[in-house]
């Protein structure tokens, strides 16, 4: 039986509706979230879901789907809403349990919380930094990967983005190397609707968006308040044709639409809309209003056609996935393994180790080997850098760059833009690479967003960071991070790690790969260090976070025990020496990745770190935040306290006390307090 273009357009209309109720009732039931967005943005994501995008809502995680950002994450409901009516695997309770615990509907989306929920987000503009990095792999691998008469990667990047993402600065950062790189799989729609928390956006923002963004090079177009169902899916398709260019879609959306008291207005944008507002507003829409989440049969019937089309997707790329693995073995097995999220058995048994001989080794020069071996091994390793490979060797050799028409490279330029690039990172590791995001470790706080949602996420992402202490030296104070490693280390499920070798460093390469679950955070120095007989360093000596470098050479027990991590250890073993003169025997131990020392059990922590043994200092150019738990209340911790300065790293060392002679008074005074 067909159906007339009246009862298409009535059909429509009754499932933009349900969208827009569901939020409604949802955010009321909660009587916490944001209305407004989602009842104004409910057509466009009725076009996406059930006209335009590729996507299978039986199994959310087919790779060549189009991938959806809400970068604007208090719009939530907009999304829990349109995916349990498309057959995602939400439940009706699933969205009257909306910011409860424990539900699968947080108050801003959240990875693997529900099902087709593809980032984190909710700090505004990360999304929108993510969704490049999606955009971006999703070249890469097309570049990489499809082959003549084989295309297998072929999807979008669909984007919602409001005046708050506008304003934040990461979006400017992302925005503009999207431009550069012209990455044409990429639709970003702004929710222009005028409105922020405060009030109206003119309170502070009157720029012309849509020329800024053909300032940075993207295709525009501007519907006004023209937001018919047909012209949003003409609108998405033409940016769909720009194969070059970044497309931004701007839309004049009414904040909370239909709603008689709060449309285009700053109380339709947090807060429920209550429950007369509620009702006021169904009855705009014809919509009944004795049972809230009401859900029309026909509608949902419409909606959960996505099943079967997502299926007919998933079937037709099956067997051109099929016809790909029989013509190219070898790229269908890598590519696999990147499909999959997997790293192959025995990837890492040649670790390069570097020999004592060779003299000091800056870890940064380190981590350059480190990560040349690493890319060897696992070709979905990316290198790059805020404008600072050269500073940081996080260049692969020979890895060829990332550039506008050309993506078949791995090392990706991302301009001093640190925000972004975590963003970016983020973005390219849901995809399925192993990418790194590489500066100062003085910088990491323009970043600091990005790494904290990583850790949330669970997302693998490596994060590297070089210039670790006053130890880079002339730069000054403004480039010597004090602060930054206690607050890393408070980051929940963020490893951490400062090595103090160049085999060390190694061994934290090859932590990093192995991490699956986790962000790595590897922190290395500009200066040279002295390296470690590698048999010395247990193979395990990250994955335990730390381990006993060295006893005293008579076998005595430990009268004091030294710890360190990074360029400090070798103060420590110094100290050791000096205080053997004096009949003292230390214990040195390094404490490459605290938070993974502290997850082992209590008998390899008293293994290493001797509880009958008191007398303790440990040693680190940062501030001392943290040290206590392994000094106790005889032990000390040598550390900073201000901010460093500008002068030669060994002048400096000296200046702010971290030399051996100050470790072995340390270790005496506390040896003292023990014995009393």
């Amino acid at each position: 039986m067909t159906t007339t273009p009246t009862e298409t357009r009535a059909l429509e209309e009754l499932c933009v509706n349900t969208i827009r109720t569901l939020s409604m009732d949802a955010v009321q039931k909660a009587n916490s979230g944001h209305p407004g967005a989602p009842m104004a943005l409910a057509p466009l994501a009725y076009v996406l879901y059930t006209r335009v995008m590729k996507h299978s809502p039986g199994n959310p995680e087919w790779f060549d789907r189009d991938r959806f950002i809400l970068s604007a994450g208090h719009a939530s409901m907009l999304l829990y809403s349109t995916l349990y009516l498309t057959g995602y695997g939400l439940e009706l309770d699933d969205l009257k349990n909306f910011r409860q615990l424990g539900s699968k509907t947080p108050g801003h989306p959240e990875r693997h919380e529900a099902p087709g929920v593809e980032i984190t987000t909710g700090p505004l503009g990360q999304g929108f930094g993510n969704s490049v990095g999606f955009a971006l792999a999703e070249r890469m691998l097309a570049a990489r990967f499809n082959r003549e008469g084989h295309e297998l990667i072929d999807h979008h990047t669909f984007v919602v983005a409001s005046d708050g993402d506008m304003m934040e600065g990461v979006s400017s950062e992302a925005s503009s190397l999207a431009g550069h790189l012209g990455l044409g799989k990429l639709i970003v729609f702004y929710d222009n609707n005028h409105i922020s928390l405060d009030g109206p956006t003119s309170l502070s923002f009157s720029e012309d968006v849509g020329a800024r963004y053909e300032a940075y090079g993207w295709h525009v177009q501007d519907l006004g308040e023209d937001l018919e169902l047909d012209n949003i899916e003409s609108a998405t398709r033409a940016a769909m044709d720009a194969e070059d260019q970044p497309s931004l879609v701007i839309l004049r959306t009414h904040i909370g639409v239909g709603s008689p008291n709060k449309q285009d207005t700053k109380a339709a944008h947090g807060s429920a809309l209550g429950e007369e507002e509620v009702e006021l507003t169904k009855k705009a829409y014809g919509w009944p209003t004795l049972e809230p989440f009401y859900v029309p049969d026909e509608a949902l019937a419409h909606f959960r056609q996505a099943v079967d089309r997502g299926g007919k997707f998933e079937e037709e790329w099956d067997e051109r996935a099929e016809q790909y693995e029989a013509a190219h073995g070898d790229l269908w097995h890598e590519l696999k393994l990147i499909m999959d999220g997997e790293v192959p058995d025995g990837w890492d048994a040649d670790i390069p180790w570097i020999d004592p001989a060779d003299g000091g080794v800056a870890t940064r020069k380190a981590g350059q080997q480190a990560l040349d071996w690493t890319a060897s091994k696992l070709p979905n390793v990316i290198g790059g850098a805020a404008d600072l490979s050269s500073s940081t060797l996080t260049t692969i050799t020979d890895g060829g760059t990332i550039e506008a028409g050309d993506y078949s490279g791995r090392n990706v330029y991302y301009g001093v833009r640190e925000h972004a690039m975590g963003a970016i990172v983020n973005g390219l590791v849901a995809h399925g690479f192993r990418a790194l995001a590489a500066t100062f470790l003085q910088f990491s706080d323009y970043m600091k967003n990005t790494i904290r949602l990583a850790a949330l996420m669970k997302l693998p992402s490596l994060f590297v960071y070089t210039h670790d202490s006053i130890g880079l030296g002339e730069d000054g104070p403004t480039h010597q991070p004090i602060e930054h490693l206690p607050g890393l280390r408070a980051i929940p499920n963020l490893y951490v790690i400062r090595p103090a070798d160049a085999n060390e460093t190694m061994l934290a390469w090859r932590f990093a790969m192995w991490q699956l679950t986790s962000p790595v955070a590897i922190v290395e120095t500009r200066q040279g260090l002295p390296v470690i007989d590698p048999d010395k360093v247990p193979l395990d000596a990250i994955d335990r976070g730390a381990y006993v470098l060295s006893d005293p050479a008579d076998g005595a027990e430990p009268d004091v025990q030294l710890i360190a991590t990074g360029s400090e250890v070798k103060l420590c073993v110094e100290a050791q020496e000096l205080l053997a003169a004096d009949g003292i025997a230390a214990r040195v131990i390094s404490v490459p990745c605290a938070e993974r020392f502290l997850e082992q059990d209590d008998g390899y922590r008293d293994e290493v770190l001797l509880p009958g043994v008191r007398a303790r200092v440990a040693v680190e150019a940062a501030a001392t935040l943290g040290w206590e738990r392994f000094t106790g209340d005889l032990g000390s911790v040598i550390g900073m306290h201000t901010f460093g300065a500008s002068a030669p790293d060994k002048a400096l060392f000296e200046h702010f006390g971290f030399t051996a002679q100050r470790v072995a008074e340390e270790a005496r005074a506390s040896l003292e307090r023990a014995r009393r």
